[in-house]
C-alpha cells in the first residue's frame, strides 16, 4: 500500500543481508534472523525464513556441546615414548600427528596433519567428512610418501581409536614405525601438534565460515603449502621457516 512501511521479504537477498558478517554468520541462527528482517519492517514468516536459509546453506553453528565425539573402540594402547621431548636431531626421527575438525554449511571436515618435530613441517596431511581410521591412516600415508620410508621413526599421537585401530596399527607395522601414544587426557603430552593446529584456527579458519567443506579443504590446503611449510616463522626453529630450515641443514 502507498506510504507503508511494510515490505515484503524476496528471496533470497533479505535474508542474506541480515545474517551477520562471513565471521559471525552460521552463529546467527533463523530465529533472531527472522526478528531482524520484521526490525527493518518485512512481512514473513519464521518457516520461510528457515526455508530461505537453508536453500541458501546458512546453518547455525553448533554449541560447543554439540562438537563431534569419538565413541569407536581402543584397540592397542601404547606407552609414552617420546615422553615430552619434542626435538629432534635429524628429520624423520619424531612425527607427531592429530586431528581437528572445522565446521561448514555442510557439516564437519575433519583434518589430519603429521608434523616432524625436526623442522616442524607438516609432512602428511588428510581432510575428510568422517572421523575414522582412514583419515588418519591417508595422513600417515602420504607422510611416508614424501619422506620417503622411515629408518627408526618415532610417532607420537593421542589415544584416539582412529590411531588404536588395527588399520592404522598394520600400516606403521608395516612401515617399521615405532608407536608413541598421549596418557588419557593429558594434552600436554603432544603440545607440539596442538601448536599448529592452534595457528591454523588462530591465523586462519578460526572465525570464518564456510559454505562448503570444498571450500574449507581449499583454505587448509592454501594455509599449509603457501604459508605455514615455506613462510611461517617459528620460533622452535630459529624464527625460520620449516622449508628453510631444512634446505640449510641439507634437508630440504
Amino acid at each position: 500500500m502507498p506510504g507503508s512501511s511494510v515490505r515484503y521479504l524476496p528471496a533470497p537477498e533479505a535474508t542474506r543481508r541480515s545474517v551477520p558478517g562471513s565471521g559471525q554468520a552460521m552463529s546467527y541462527g533463523a530465529r533472531r534472523v527472522w526478528h531482524d528482517l520484521l526490525a527493518d519492517g518485512y512481512r514473513c514468516g519464521l518457516y520461510r525464513v528457515e526455508r530461505l536459509m537453508h536453500a541458501q546453506g546458512l546453518r547455525t553453528r553448533p554449541r560447543r556441546r554439540g562438537l563431534p565425539k569419538d565413541q569407536g573402540e581402543r584397540s592397542v594402547i601404547a606407552g609414552n615414548v617420546l615422553d615430552r621431548q619434542f626435538t629432534a636431531d635429524s628429520p624423520n626421527q619424531k612425527w607427531v600427528a592429530d586431528f581437528t575438525y572445522i565446521w561448514t554449511a555442510e557439516g564437519w571436515l575433519y583434518v589430519a596433519a603429521v608434523i616432524d618435530l625436526f623442522s616442524r613441517r607438516v609432512v602428511g596431511w588428510s581432510m575428510q567428512a568422517e572421523m575414522t581410521a582412514q583419515l588418519v591412516t591417508d595422513a600417515l600415508i602420504m607422510a611416508i610418501w614424501r619422506r620417503g620410508k622411515p629408518d627408526a621413526l618415532l610417532h607420537h599421537s593421542d589415544q584416539g581409536s582412529q590411531y588404536t585401530s588395527e588399520q592404522f596399527q598394520w600400516l606403521m607395522a608395516d612401515s617399521g614405525v615405532t608407536c608413541s601414544m598421549s596418557r588419557s587426557g593429558n594434552c600436554w603430552d603432544n603440545a607440539a601438534r596442538e601448536s599448529f593446529f592452534s595457528s591454523l584456527k588462530t591465523e586462519r579458519v578460526g572465525r570464518k565460515v564456510y559454505r562448503s567443506r570444498g571450500e574449507a579443504r581449499a583454505e587448509v590446503f592454501d594455509y599449509i603449502e603457501r604459508l605455514y611449510n615455506p613462510t611461517r616463522r617459528h620460533s622452535t626453529i630459529g624464527y625460520k621457516s620449516a622449508i628453510d630450515f631444512e634446505r640449510e641443514t641439507g634437508v630440504g
